[in-house]
């Protein structure tokens, strides 16, 4: 499978991104019988063999090899997460056409997959990050801009996308605040050759949000996302009403006094052992699991459609935002 190749045949350019707790097999299945490319974690998978039934599940689905549609992993390369080698052993036996690397260095990855035939995206905050990834042979990068879900980045995809351009010939696909077709529309015309979407396909049926996340997503715009470390020890983009919700006000400091209690039991895990989903156990909720993320295009989001509903959505939309400037 070839870069352009797959893409010119989606119905949209999207792939749908994956997300901590909310992706699963039914999500990506549902995104790539729908004409995108579906994705999910390994880190969603609390055990290898979880992830070998997850792996099987997809695959029996969507086929294998050449003729199988396109989907996703995900997997954290950084050695700081302790089942790296054997989520690549799974995904080697599995061979999915597309591995999506995170945090780290992806080479590795990148020798392994290409010789079974697969392409490596890795997704990246900043232009030094690109240069390593370029330099390592992955096939295309995911730039992570400001207003992204999960884990974001500080850049304008304005910005971004023409400085990496300039020195990469790959598959560029952007997220940050995509949530509709007329955000599709613009990246590419930016020179992007795809949408990373996530948060909007939280509020799906096939998606594994809780309704209470769901709905919170509905009820949300932009102006209620709150940029914070202090969660994970990385930049990412919280929900406030999930925040309020833990007994953290970030309107009032909370984030600084509540969170800052985190430290000594966060940072030697850090040293030791990346720990995917650690017991915050002295504050009242979890990351991810009760304090939940979402990016800046949450305002966008109105209903919980089926993934082939939404797409219908989003082709409406694109098709709307091409007929407004031609």
């Amino acid at each position: 499978m070839t870069n352009q190749n797959y893409i010119d045949q989606l119905r949209l350019p999207i792939i749908q991104s994956p997300m901590f707790i909310v992706s699963n097999a039914r999500l990506v299945i549902a995104s790539s019988k729908a004409g995108i490319v579906g994705s999910f974690p390994t880190a969603n998978c609390r055990t290898l063999e979880a992830l070998d039934q997850e792996f099987t599940e997809i695959t029996q689905a969507l086929g294998s090899g050449k003729d199988a549609l396109p989907w996703a992993v995900n997997i954290i390369v950084s050695k700081m997460y302790a089942r790296s080698n054997d989520d690549i052993e799974l995904i080697l036996k599995h061979k999915p056409p597309i591995v999506i690397t995170s945090l780290g260095n992806p080479k590795e990855v990148v020798n392994k997959v290409h010789e079974y035939g697969g392409l490596v995206y890795s997704d990246v905050i900043n232009l030094y990050h690109s240069k390593k990834a370029i330099s390592a042979g992955v096939d295309g990068l995911i730039l992570v801009c400001n207003g992204a879900g999960g884990h974001t980045g500080d850049l304008s995809p304005f910005a971004f996308i023409s400085e990496v351009r300039s020195i990469f010939d790959g598959t560029i696909i952007v997220g940050g605040s995509i949530s509709s077709g007329d955000s599709v529309l613009a990246i590419q015309a930016l020179g992007a050759d795809m949408a990373y979407m996530g948060t909007r396909f939280i509020a799906t049926e096939e998606s594994d949000a809780t309704e209470d996340y769901k709905q919170m997503i509905l009820n949300a715009s932009a102006g209620d996302i709150i940029k914070s470390n202090k969660i994970t020890g990385v930049n990412g983009n919280w929900l406030e009403q999930s925040l309020n919700n833990a007994g953290i006000n970030p309107n009032a400091g909370g984030i600084q006094s509540t969170i800052s209690n985190f430290k000594k039991m966060i940072m030697p895990l850090i040293k030791q052992k990346l720990k995917v989903d650690f017991d915050v156990s002295k504050a009242s909720a979890k990351r991810w699991k009760d304090i939940f993320s979402a990016g800046q295009g949450v305002g966008s989001i109105s209903n919980v459609p089926s993934v082939e509903d939404l797409m219908l959505e989003l082709e409406q939309q694109y098709k709307e935002s091409k007929n407004r400037i031609s």
